[in-house]
């Protein structure tokens, strides 16, 4: 038999009264790292339907949304209703140095990764150089301006 538990209802009814007032997207825990030559970003999305995520890259803009719904009958009595529908959006900056035609997503037990490469360009490369003579005497070593994915605060 369950008790009533006046506080822990009254906890729920201001959380739900304090997030609607956000009244907007809701943000997706990430996490961003370097693995050789490309970012990895995980994004937890609990619940959410894999057919809902969009990701979408203008400029250097990276937009990922995700939409979590619960479906439900109509004529369904609920006993306890914590878990709610939620729109997530993040956005982050990609800065330069980023191979935008080949990002690649993938969503598996809640969590989206997005694989995103650095380019070509930003790779760093060995540069020869010779004397008079033709025989390489000097090998330099160039790295290329390049910059990290910045999230975008909302």
């Amino acid at each position: 038999m369950a008790t009533y538990d006046p506080f822990r209802d009254l906890d729920r009814l201001a959380s739900t009264l304090l997030d609607a007032r956000r009244g907007g997207p809701r943000r997706m825990p990430m996490d961003l790292y370097r693995d050789g030559d490309h970012y990895v970003l995980s994004a937890d999305l609990p619940g959410v339907d894999p057919g809902s995520v969009d990701i979408d890259v203008d400029g250097q803009l990276l937009t990922i949304r995700a939409e979590r719904t619960l479906a439900a009958g109509d004529d369904v009595k609920w006993i306890t209703r914590e878990r709610e529908t939620a729109s997530f959006v993040r956005q982050l900056n990609l800065g330069q140095g980023i191979d935008t035609e080949r990002i690649s997503a993938a969503y598996r037990n809640g969590v989206l990764s997005v694989t995103i490469p650095v380019s070509e360009k930003a790779k760093p490369r060995r540069i020869s150089v010779s004397t008079d003579d033709g025989h390489d005497v000097i090998a330099a070593h160039e790295n290329a301006h390049e910059s990290t994915p910045q999230p975008i605060e909302q």
